[in-house]
């Protein structure tokens, strides 16, 4: 039981916690982790992805061992604390406080380990900045028939005109967040 409140502990603070083969100060751990998605693996088999957003609370979902159910996890606001020397997380039944070594492997990836504990780790890995969002554009409808020029110039009005219908156009682009 103890070896999972680690574990997810560690899941949790190495959401938060930023990461090119270089110790991350707390500071730096905030910037590059809040409020971005992380999938992660952990030594003990663990995997799952979340989210640590800027108050410290975290959402995401974790499988334990590697098997079994997927479960959705939300812990609450001041879970994940940035202190001055350290990043540490509060959780309600843990007889500690466990701190973090936070390692950047790269731009997109961290190894977050419990502090005096380095077997016990998660590598995390970030899923962009941005998202794709599609966007329907619907190019107007006419109100009336169309209307054509007789020979002789004088417009009519075409009474079997099929009525021009919205055709959605998909947009794909990507978003600057």
């Amino acid at each position: 039981m103890l070896a999972r409140l680690i574990a997810g502990s560690l899941v949790a603070a190495s959401v938060v916690v930023p990461a090119i083969a270089e110790e991350m100060t707390p500071e730096q751990a905030r910037q590059f982790v809040a409020n971005k998605l992380f999938s992660f693996t952990c030594f003990d088999g663990s995997k799952g992805s979340g989210r640590i957003y800027s108050d410290g609370s975290v959402a995401g979902s974790i499988q334990f061992g590697g098997s079994g159910p997927v479960r959705y996890a939300r812990l609450p606001i001041n879970t994940i604390q940035v202190r001055p020397n350290s990043v540490c997380a509060s959780l309600k039944g843990l007889p500690f406080e466990p701190c973090f070594n936070l390692t950047k492997n790269d731009e997109v990836s961290f190894r977050g380990s419990v502090s005096g504990m380095g077997f016990a780790y998660c590598e995390f890995h970030k899923h962009g900045n941005s998202m794709i969002m599609a966007r329907a554009q619907i190019r107007p409808r006419r109100l009336h028939p169309a209307e054509t020029r007789s020979a002789d110039a004088t417009p009519r009005s075409e009474s079997r005109a099929e009525p021009v219908k919205a055709e959605p156009a998909l947009e794909l682009r990507r978003s600057t967040e």
